[in-house]
């Protein structure tokens, strides 16, 4: 079950070909959410070779294997997380019952509308981000700007296979509204607000990959506990690509403040001085980013013995990462 098959015209580890009914309707949805890619990522960047990272299992080893790319050729597909052998449902009045591996009846119109909401997110954020690769700061951003954006159109795909397969004529017909609506359209906008905002500079993108994935983040790890198990599988494995998307908004903040502190000449914590900051930018730099990092502007002066001291220690540290991966 870890391994993935991409032998298949949509990669999967689901046997997708043994379900011929579900493989012809994703078959058909696919050539229309390539449309969409085409029309609406990453703008001006379609046909560059890009360094990305895909899968070739699910399980902790296997799924992040990197590759030159074409972005078009990128093959986006269904992985789901391996199922845990008589799992229950954790809470609530099902508590300690069964994980459902079907949609339960009295709940169907509420696993609806979570699944379409937080798959109607991951191509909104594409979307509001399409045009940022025109004024990316260095080829190292533009990447993960990259990786971010192919991973949120799998993140499509894992919400679109389970709403084909287990809610019938209704999940098709929202498969195909998720591809209909756009990101701050006046008569088709997505479902949430935050994903109808501009995201115009790589300030407000970073803050975007610092917070909104966060928020992100919790809404994933809660699905993952859900009682609905193809649901919880699915979550689980995002959760792992979910991770390097709150590793760019964090160290991408972190690299704006320290470059603040440099070019102000003011500490960015209760440790050290002006001074040492600004000779520490100078002579160091920053693991988050693949060349030196270099101050520009006057060197502040020093801080006159008579001020306020703020410590022994330098400021400009590393930031830290809230994961490992990345």
């Amino acid at each position: 079950m870890a391994g993935i098959d991409y032998g298949e015209r949509i990669p999967n580890n689901v046997s997708l070909g043994e379900n011929r009914r579900l493989q012809r309707a994703l078959e058909e949805w696919q050539p229309k959410f390539l449309d969409w890619w085409m029309g609406m990522g990453p703008h001006g960047f379609q046909e560059k070779d890009v360094y990305l990272r895909t899968a070739v299992s699910v399980d902790a080893q296997g799924w992040a294997q990197f590759d030159y790319v074409r972005m078009p050729e990128y093959r986006w597909g269904l992985f789901l997380a391996e199922a845990e052998p008589g799992r229950t449902i954790g809470f609530g009045d099902h508590m300690g019952a069964p994980a459902w591996q079907d949609v339960p009846g009295e709940y169907r119109g509420v696993l609806r509308r979570l699944i379409v909401t937080q798959g109607d997110t991951e191509p909104a954020s594409v979307e509001q981000q399409r045009h940022l690769g025109a004024t990316c700061p260095s080829l190292y951003d533009l990447r993960n700007l990259f990786q971010i954006n192919v991973e949120e159109g799998r993140h499509l795909w894992a919400m679109v296979y389970l709403l084909d397969a287990y809610f019938g004529r209704d999940g098709r017909e929202e498969s195909e509204a998720l591809l209909q609506r756009r990101s701050g359209d006046r008569d088709k906008p997505r479902i949430l607000g935050a994903f109808n905002e501009k995201t115009a500079d790589w300030l407000s993108y970073l803050m975007f990959t610092y917070f909104t994935d966060r928020d992100g983040k919790y809404q994933l790890a809660s699905l993952a506990e859900s009682g609905f198990d193809p649901l919880s599988r699915t979550c689980r494995f995002m959760l792992t690509e979910e991770a390097h998307h709150l590793f760019v908004g964090e160290t991408g903040i972190g690299r704006i403040v320290q470059r603040t502190s440099c070019a102000t000449g003011r500490p960015t914590t209760s440790g050290g001085s002006a001074g040492s900051a600004s000779r520490r930018c100078r002579s160091t730099s920053t693991s988050t980013t693949p060349s030196r990092s270099t101050c520009s502007g006057p060197r502040p002066r020093r801080t006159p013995r008579t001020s306020t001291r703020w410590g022994s220690r330098g400021v400009s540290r590393r930031p830290r990462s809230a994961t490992t991966t990345g």
